[in-house]
C-alpha cells in the first residue's frame, strides 16, 4: 500500500468503536493501536511511571497528554521502521483536543497524513447510557455481551449457557460521569475535525454487522 492507511476512531462510551476498530485491522491487516492497551502494558513496568500510571488508572482519572503522546511516538516510531506496514487504527487516543493537535503533527511528522480517515461512531446518550448498563459478561467463560442488536435477547451465554452477569464498573452513577467527561473533553475534539472537513459520521445504532458495512463504504469514497 503505497500511502499507509490510518484510522482515527472517535465515539463516546459504548459506541462499540473497539469492536469496529478490530474488525477493520483484520480486514485491511492493519495495527491496532488502542491506548488502554498500551497504558496498561506501560504500568506494568516498575519505574516511577510504571507506579504513577496505576495510581491514575485505578482512580478512574485521565492519563496526562505528555505520557499518551510518549508512548504513541515510541509506537509510531516502531511501526516507520517495519518494512511492512498497511497502516494502523488509532483507538483511545484523542481524549482532548490538544491530543488531536499532537497527532496530526505525528502524522506529518512520519510521513502519513495522505490518507486518514478520521470516523465518529455516533450514538445518542441514551443509547450509550443503556449499552454500558446493561452489557453483561459471562460468569463462567468470560465472554461479553454487548446490549446491541440480537444479543438483547440472550438470557443466558450463546457459548456455554453460563449466567449472565453485569459488569463490576458499569454502575450508572460511574456511567453518567463517563457520558459527563466524553461531552466536556472530547467534543471540542470531534468539532476540530469537524471544521476541517475531515469527520466521517457512521450511525452506530444499528447491529454491528451494519456498522461495519457503512464504515467500508466510506473507506472506499
Amino acid at each position: 500500500m503505497k500511502n499507509k492507511l490510518v484510522i482515527i476512531l472517535l465515539g463516546p462510551p459504548g459506541s462499540g468503536k473497539g469492536t469496529q476498530a478490530k474488525l477493520l485491522a483484520k480486514k485491511f491487516k492493519l495495527e491496532y493501536l488502542g491506548s488502554g492497551n498500551i497504558l496498561r502494558q506501560r504500568r506494568k513496568k516498575g519505574n516511577f511511571t510504571g507506579k504513577r500510571l496505576k495510581e491514575v488508572m485505578r482512580r478512574g482519572e485521565l492519563v496526562p497528554s505528555f505520557v499518551i503522546s510518549r508512548l504513541l511516538t515510541d509506537k509510531l516510531e516502531e511501526l516507520k521502521n517495519r518494512p511492512r506496514l498497511n497502516g494502523f487504527i488509532l483507538d483511545g487516543w484523542t481524549r482532548i483536543l490538544v491530543e488531536a493537535e499532537l497527532i496530526d503533527e505525528s502524522l506529518d511528522w512520519y510521513e502519513w497524513q495522505k490518507n486518514v480517515k478520521i470516523i465518529l461512531i455516533n450514538i445518542s446518550d441514551k443509547e450509550s447510557f443503556d449499552r454500558l448498563t446493561k452489557r453483561k459478561n459471562c460468569k463462567d467463560c468470560g465472554r461479553f455481551i454487548p446490549w446491541i442488536g440480537e444479543f438483547k435477547k440472550l438470557k443466558r451465554c450463546d457459548k456455554c449457557g453460563g449466567l449472565l452477569i453485569s459488569r463490576a464498573d458499569d454502575k450508572p452513577k460511574a456511567i453518567k460521569k463517563r457520558l459527563e467527561e466524553f461531552k466536556e473533553e472530547t467534543k471540542p475534539v470531534i468539532d476540530y475535525y469537524k471544521k476541517q472537513g475531515r469527520l466521517i459520521k457512521i450511525n452506530g445504532e444499528q447491529s454491528i454487522e451494519n456498522v461495519f458495512k457503512d464504515i467500508l463504504k466510506t473507506l472506499k469514497k
